[in-house]
């Protein structure tokens, strides 16, 4: 049964935005994606707040904070905080238009499903495989960033693409758990890795500082490096494309304004503190990745405290996206086989990881610039999935409603302003992504050259 035919057999649980408490307390709908499951081998819907909170910290501090440094040594101090700051409210409103969309169609499992509520069977083609598209090259990235990794502690020890073999290999293998919880265990590894990788730099930085550091409050940029920095800074809040499959597998998901509080208030503040501080000591000419700011010794201690959240960042986006495709085959009728450990079940899992990552991997050979890569992520993608669609979700909920009240007058029109930003970033971000990947990268593709910084 799709989305839409589910929406008008079951209709939504609550009627106003604010009253999420008329939600079953912890009972899964009749129409929930991963079906019935109290007999069932593997469980899913299991996941606690501040477990989903930490799944979301993970998947989302990693690529982005490494970018922002070199975002602020573009645009200056006081852009660079204001659009920072900006774009953390807006993500932190958007998040939460998520997760109130959940709750009111509780069918909803993916941005798919979300797109069928929207424009029908169409709609769900076209964000089921942008989702899909989206965090595919997202996956990509990490893949990029591993062989930068181990190009530099190494060296340039062999091929750079013999290291994107071995990232694939590797973040296959760490894909293999189904649940949503057992990569939590390992999520919380990356946190913890990017945490210290970060400080460490920063101490590494501050205490190697050269001479006369210039400090730029503000900068005068051409319109396409100006672009390109606001994008990677919109590359720091893109975690929405997973939002609706970790809500799916929480043991409640009324408490998702605690996760995502939580990833906000974690995220924004290693944000501003990280990208300050390193471009305070590193100044105009700092490295991106910025863990390549710790100098020729201690950069290659900083990229191996951060291997596993390159590893496992990755690897948290490319859950959400193969349990996407996961949920696709077996839901309905044969949504049983998700709960089972059968050679049905578990060889559909691996073929479905091994896919994903095999072309994660083909895009990261393709477009091997680390900063041009998270530009046209942000751009083509993050752009609709993390402002875009959320704005469109509370003019759907909302519908009839928007002028009712002084209140729903404002709300309507912070949506629609929020709608126009998501236009602004894909179009502008996609000309000058486009036009840098072309000057900088048509050389540099598929070849064993070293991409360290």
């Amino acid at each position: 049964m799709s989305a839409v035919e589910m929406s008008r057999a079951s209709p939504p649980v609550y009627e106003d935005m604010g009253e999420a408490e008329k939600y079953p307390e912890k009972a899964p709908p009749t129409d929930d994606p991963f079906g019935n499951e109290e007999t069932g081998e593997v469980k899913y819907r299991v996941m606690k707040w501040w477990q989903a909170g930490m799944l979301m910290v993970a998947e989302n501090i990693s690529l982005g904070i490494m970018s922002l440094p070199s975002a602020v040594a573009t645009l200056g101090i006081v852009p660079s905080l204001i659009i920072i700051l900006g774009l953390s409210g807006i993500s932190w409103y958007t998040g939460y238009v998520c997760g109130q969309f959940k709750l009111r169609y509780p069918q909803v499992h993916s941005m798919g499903d979300a797109g069928e509520l929207l424009m029908g069977p169409i709609g769900r083609e076209i964000c089921y495989v942008g989702q899909l598209l989206f965090i595919i090259f997202l996956m990509a990235s990490h893949i990029l960033t591993f062989t930068v990794t181990f190009n530099t502690i190494t060296n340039h020890g062999t091929c750079t693409i013999v290291f994107g073999v071995v990232g694939l290999v590797a973040c296959g293998i760490a894909s293999l758990p189904r649940t949503s919880e057992k990569v939590f265990l390992m999520s919380t590894i990356s946190a913890v890795s990017i945490l210290v990788a970060t400080i460490v730099t920063m101490i590494s930085v501050a205490i190697q500082t050269p001479d006369n550091v210039v400090n730029d409050v503000t900068t005068t940029p051409s319109f396409q490096n100006a672009f390109l920095a606001v994008t990677n800074i919109v590359f720091a809040f893109i975690a929405h494309v997973s939002f609706f499959g970790i809500i799916s597998e929480m043991e409640d998901p009324r408490q998702f304004p605690k996760s995502l509080a939580m990833l906000q208030i974690v995220d924004t503040t290693m944000y501003v503190v990280s990208a300050m501080v390193i471009y305070h000591y590193a100044g105009p000419d700092v490295s991106s990745p910025a863990l390549s700011s710790a100098g020729p010794v201690m950069k290659r201690v900083v990229y191996g405290l951060a291997i596993p959240t390159v590893i496992v960042a990755g690897v948290v986006f490319g859950h959400v996206a193969c349990k996407y495709i996961y949920v696709r085959i077996f839901r309905g009728e044969r949504s049983h086989h998700m709960h089972q450990r059968s050679f049905l079940a578990t060889g559909t899992w691996v073929a479905i990881c091994l896919s994903t990552w095999t072309i994660a991997w083909i895009i990261a050979e393709s477009i091997p610039v680390f900063n041009d890569l998270l530009s046209l992520i942000s751009a083509l993608f993050g752009s609709w999935f993390s402002y875009g669609l959320p704005a469109i979700f509370w003019l759907l909920m909302n519908k009839g409603l928007w002028f009712s009240t002084w209140k729903k007058t404002l709300l309507t029109l912070v949506n629609f302003g929020i709608l126009g930003i998501a236009c602004a970033i894909c179009g502008l971000g996609l000309y000058v992504s486009g036009k840098s990947i072309h000057d900088s990268s048509a050389n540099a593709s598929w070849t064993c050259a070293s991409n360290a910084v």
